[in-house]
């Protein structure tokens, strides 16, 4: 099945030059997230973890449904002040804009092995900022698995270029 199918694209949103790869399509089709999810699951069987983390909000909805199948714990990224307990945070670049996330000071533990889940790389400023919330905690980074990689914008060509273990579902351009 090709699940590229299921993606609509949106120019200029949110803003001029950007082409919008919209996951929604995907999400409200059964079949489409299904197999999304079955994939996600062959490919995190191939990596050593032990928990899945993922980073807010659309990255949330992948990672729970493969936690509970694979039966691992899940921990979860958040955007600045949403999280009630003692955090690590991280500040990071967008690709149109500056954000911070945080992670719960207790989600990891020193050495654990995390997998970070996100609907999409471009730039990979975010993804970064997961990594570095993960080595803060004194974990590493098991690999990334992204649903989508907007291959010409650089984000995952920088994550392998720091050591990194990359895993898209599929790729689209960016621009």
């Amino acid at each position: 099945m090709n699940l590229k199918k299921y993606i609509r694209t949106i120019p200029d949103y949110p803003k001029k030059g950007i082409l919008f790869r919209d996951i929604s399509t995907l999400l409200k089709n059964e079949k489409g997230f299904t197999k999304t999810i079955d994939e996600l699951v062959l490919i995190s069987k191939k990596i050593d973890f032990d928990k899945i983390a993922a980073i807010e909000s659309r990255g949330f909805v992948f990672a729970s449904a493969l936690s509970y199948i694979l039966k691992k714990p899940f921990l979860m990224f958040r955007k600045k002040n949403k999280l009630p307990a003692e955090t690590f945070s991280v500040d990071f670049e967008l690709e149109y804009g500056k954000a911070t996330i945080e992670v719960h000071k207790d989600s990891i533990s020193k050495g654990e092995k995390i997998l970070i889940i996100d609907d999409l790389i471009a730039t990979g400023g975010t993804a970064e900022a997961a990594a570095k919330l993960v080595e803060m905690s004194e974990g590493q980074v098991a690999s990334f698995v992204f649903i989508i990689n907007l291959f010409d914008l650089g984000g995952t060509k920088n994550l392998i270029n720091k050591g990194y273990l990359v895993e898209s579902l599929m790729e689209f351009p960016g621009h």
